[in-house]
């Protein structure tokens, strides 16, 4: 007979404390969802291939279905949830939303995330930026054009410049002969 290890968790999760007692074998996406109770997290691959359970822990993104749960203690970890503040959607949300970035929402985890990465270090990105910080999430919805779109959006919100700005801040001004 196989006997369970049991690990204590203590854990803050989108601001708010949360312990528990679990199998040290259990993932970090199925605490967060199963004893946590947070189901914008999402169980994919579980390979680390998809992004469908990406979070930030310790103001990081990462993949939850490749960690243990046993690894988050006395961590900060934030998930999709947590990206709305006082019920108003983050602007990465609502260009998501009114961008129509997303059909079933599967994706959304990893998607959000690495956007909102992108642009706290590169908050004007060009396409080419986007389309490589959203590398590592897969969508088998939207063909990914609505989700770039969606991030641009989210960029020119959150800087305050238009795309045609973006696009000219990237092109050599270099004069030719």
């Amino acid at each position: 007979m196989e006997t369970k290890s049991i690990v204590a968790v203590r854990t803050t999760i989108n601001g708010r404390e949360h312990s528990a007692e679990v199998d040290s074998r259990l993932l970090l996406v199925e605490a967060i969802r199963d004893v946590f109770g947070l189901k914008g997290t999402h169980i994919g691959c579980l390979t680390g291939d998809c992004g469908a359970c990406t979070v930030v822990v310790d103001g990081k993104i990462a993949k939850s279905c490749l960690m243990l749960a046993a690894s988050a203690d006395g961590r900060e970890i934030q998930t999709v949830e947590g990206l709305a503040r006082d019920g108003k959607l983050h602007q990465i949300q609502q260009s998501f939303w009114d961008e129509y970035g997303f059909q079933c929402g599967y994706c959304l985890p990893g998607m959000m995330f690495s956007a909102k990465e992108l642009l706290e270090t590169d908050p004007r990105p060009d396409e080419a930026a986007i389309r490589h910080a959203l590398q590592g999430n897969l969508c088998r919805c939207t063909g990914y054009q609505k989700i770039v779109q969606a991030v641009s959006t989210a960029a020119d919100r959150m800087s305050g410049g238009t795309n045609e700005e973006r696009e000219d801040d990237h092109r050599d001004d270099t004069p030719t002969r």
